[in-house]
């Protein structure tokens, strides 16, 4: 009799891991490897019009090559703003103003920052798995709360458990990889 509430459950713990991993790939595409990435931009804020916004809400981000980034501002009063959020992002960029247009250099990756980014991914994929284990953690005691209250049988309570450990070993193994692939970019030359 609970089965349609065990599908939207498992529906539920898979959107919230497929979640961990999606905010995985975006705080790793912040990471710099040396090689010019739009991601590495997307999470700067610029203060402009009076509140907080990204910077692509005010200007155009481009690679026109390899090793440089360019930020087109559309609205000439908030290029400084947009010059001082990237100084102040703490991602070690200097952007050179030209106009409305900045470039910006990807600077080569010394062999200790290089360390330092892949412990740094290694740390947001330690987050992430810790967020997939506590949804899994919330789906078991669910479970048990349901069988408790005769919800559902014992045998629905084990086979759903298994699924529910199914889908965190996948999860993991999925953050797995992409932290292999994001060590790799990092201390490729």
């Amino acid at each position: 009799m609970g089965e349609p509430d065990i599908d939207a459950a498992k529906k539920l713990v898979v959107r919230r891991m497929q979640g961990a991993v999606e905010v995985l790939q975006k705080e790793l595409a912040g990471l710099r490897t040396g090689r010019a990435s739009l991601g590495l931009l997307e999470p700067v804020m610029v203060d402009a019009y009076g509140a907080q916004m990204p910077i692509t809400q005010v200007a155009t981000l481009g690679i026109p090559e390899a090793r440089m980034l360019t930020v087109q501002v559309w609205d000439k009063s908030q290029v400084k703003a947009v010059e001082k959020a990237i100084l102040e992002s703490g991602l070690g960029l200097n952007p050179a103003v030209d106009g409305q247009l900045l470039r910006i250099p990807i600077p080569i990756l010394t062999e200790e920052r290089r360390a330092e980014l892949t412990k740094i991914a290694g740390r947001y994929t330690e987050e992430a798995r810790v967020s997939v284990r506590n949804v899994r953690r919330h789906a078991m005691d669910d479970l048990k709360r349901q069988e408790k209250d005769g919800e559902i049988s014992q045998d629905q309570h084990r086979d759903h458990g298994r699924e529910i450990q199914d889908l965190t070993d996948s999860h993991i193994k999925k953050l797995d990889e992409i932290l292999t692939k994001k060590e790799t970019d990092i201390m490729q030359v």
